[in-house]
């Protein structure tokens, strides 16, 4: 079979699909790329903008400053406990919801289900809901991290969208072999449903691995402290001393005296490398669900 020869319509096509999307992937990239190496160069050239593409006179004195921040190691525990049970939750209450709101036997479906979505609309403000999370005993509490964060309404329409795309026969099949309720979302609608759990699932990782304000009002032990939170202090410390650097009367001395020494923007560069690299590591593994999941997720109807 032979193959169809391209014209020169097609090589100019090609030639500009190639470009186009080259230049796409490389205005992706390059923030990410942009922040590593500043991280891994000289903090005095970092600071005055001279590290673009290649990283100059490389060091990695960086991190090991920012892995001497107190509580540092704490702090990571509770970001990988808060993210695996908090996600861990949400997938299954809006997997469950997302199924019980498709069953027309559910008493008062619709106003559930509209009771529900019109939260995504309508928020009370941080003062009512700091006093609720206050009566509720959720502050200097490690569930203030899973429970306000467990019902998520966007979550519930992707998940009811996607049961409602799964053909009717399997769950009539499992009534007739005396399967309940719980039975059928755990044995028969949830391995369908896995490319929208696994949407589910980067969403609200990414969502509770960044959050850091939840513990700005609701913690004030530091054995509770995130890492996002923990180095939000640190890089607030970090750019404290730079203004009193700057405004002190022998400024110039002391930043020639620091010009190999941690500055505001290298902090700030290495604290965004160590906060986005452990989350960038999740795409993967969920990665050939996600584009499934959000497509069937859209459909209406």
């Amino acid at each position: 079979m032979s193959l169809k020869r391209l014209t020169l319509e097609d090589h100019i096509i090609n030639i500009s699909t190639y470009v186009i999307y080259s230049i796409f992937a490389f205005v992706c990239v390059y923030p990410f790329y942009y922040i590593l190496i500043n991280s891994v160069s000289a903090n005095d050239l970092s600071e005055r903008g001279k590290v673009l593409i290649v990283p100059l006179k490389f060091h990695l004195n960086n991190y090991k400053q920012v892995m001497k921040v107190n509580g540092l190691l704490t702090a990571f525990k509770i970001s990988i406990l808060r993210t695996v049970i908090g996600t861990f939750f949400t997938v299954v209450v809006s997997g469950f919801l997302g199924y019980m709101f498709t069953k027309k036997t559910l008493w008062k479906r619709k106003f559930w289900y509209r009771f529900c979505v019109a939260t995504m609309y309508f928020n009370a403000g941080i003062i009512p809901w700091f006093i609720t999370m206050r009566n509720l005993h959720l502050t200097n509490n490690f569930w203030a991290y899973i429970f306000p964060v467990a019902v998520q309404p966007f979550y519930i329409v992707l998940c009811k969208t996607f049961v409602e795309s799964v053909p009717e026969s399997l769950e009539e099949a499992a009534v007739i072999d005396g399967a309940g309720t719980m039975q059928i979302f755990f044995k028969v609608i949830l391995p369908v449903i896995k490319p929208i759990i696994a949407t589910v699932a980067i969403f609200a990782s990414v969502a509770q691995w960044n959050s850091f304000q939840d513990t700005l009002l609701l913690v004030t032990d530091p054995k509770l402290y995130t890492l996002q939170f923990t180095l939000y202090q640190y890089i607030n410390q970090a750019s404290s001393l730079k203004a009193l650097v700057n405004n002190s009367t022998s400024a110039a001395a002391l930043a020639a005296s620091l010009a190999h020494a941690q500055t505001a923007t290298s902090i700030r560069m290495t604290v965004s490398v160590i906060v986005v690299l452990p989350i960038i590591c999740v795409y993967p593994v969920f990665q050939r669900y996600f584009t499934k999941g959000i497509m069937i997720g859209a459909v209406k109807g």
